[in-house]
């Protein structure tokens, strides 16, 4: 009675370790999903490509369409946009509220928004998209924030709207995409890609793949733990046995 009482206690010990290592795992999973942009960093005067990885929190809606607000005060005079499969798209020019000095020009007109519209299904619960821009000259400034409204298919609106200031702050809020020029990122940023805006265009083509391997890794850890858990158990049943029968 002893040895089963002990037995038990162990099958139990592992089964705490087991859902331990797991909402390890799935902390940051939760933390990260949100629109992020990669690479956040860039050189001031260059042109960079930058990807947004915008994934689907809603576990019954699909997010149907994705506005990209550009900012006004440090704006980029081209913008462009690689095409997404199932995904329309547009880039919208507009008079700036006030001309603006950008790296020695005045600018009075530039790009203010890019919207991806779901031509099908969009984006499924429990997946991610990819939605890669072509921007310049970047300012020289320290960084620059740039929103992201997130709509869903029962007409749940997100904003990713919420400045690094903000989030210090409250971390509550929904954080903008930020794209880091002069300033350093945070400490504790995990979404860095790049320290060099030389390599912003090989980062933008490599993003999906480097996605897809995360994705590989993290799945392969989260089998490597539930086999362990697993052999544990029919190690602590075998062991069990095996006392019952020399008994």
């Amino acid at each position: 009675m002893q040895q089963h009482t002990r037995t038990q206690k162990f099958i139990g010990a592992i089964a705490g370790v087991g859902a331990g290592a797991a909402l390890v795992l799935a902390a940051p999973l939760a933390a990260s999903a949100h629109v992020t942009i990669s690479p956040d960093q860039a050189e001031s005067g260059g042109w960079s490509y930058i990807t947004f990885r915008a994934p689907t929190e809603s576990d019954t809606a699909n997010t149907t369409k994705l506005e990209f607000h550009l900012p006004e005060d440090t704006p980029f005079t081209h913008v462009s946009y690689q095409p997404v499969t199932g995904w329309s798209a547009e880039v919208a020019n507009e008079k700036l509220p006030k001309p603006v000095d950008v790296l020695g020009n005045t600018v009075s007109e530039a790009p203010t928004e890019v919207t991806f519209t779901a031509e099908g299904d969009g984006i499924a619960p429990g997946q991610v998209e990819m939605f890669t821009l072509s921007v310049g000259p970047v300012a020289d400034t320290g960084h620059i924030v740039i929103p992201v409204t997130q709509t869903y298919s029962d007409g749940t609106v997100v904003e990713w709207a919420a400045t690094p200031e903000q989030v210090e702050k409250d971390d509550t809020l929904e954080p903008a995409p930020v794209l880091w020029v002069n300033d350093a990122p945070p400490a504790g940023d995990h979404h860095a890609a790049t320290d060099d805006a030389k390599t912003a265009a090989a980062s933008a083509e490599a993003g999906t793949a480097a996605t897809d391997q995360g994705g590989i890794t993290l799945g392969l850890s989260i089998a490597a733990l539930v086999i362990a858990a697993g052999g544990a158990l029919l190690g602590a049943l075998a062991l069990s046995r095996s006392r019952k029968a020399s008994a």
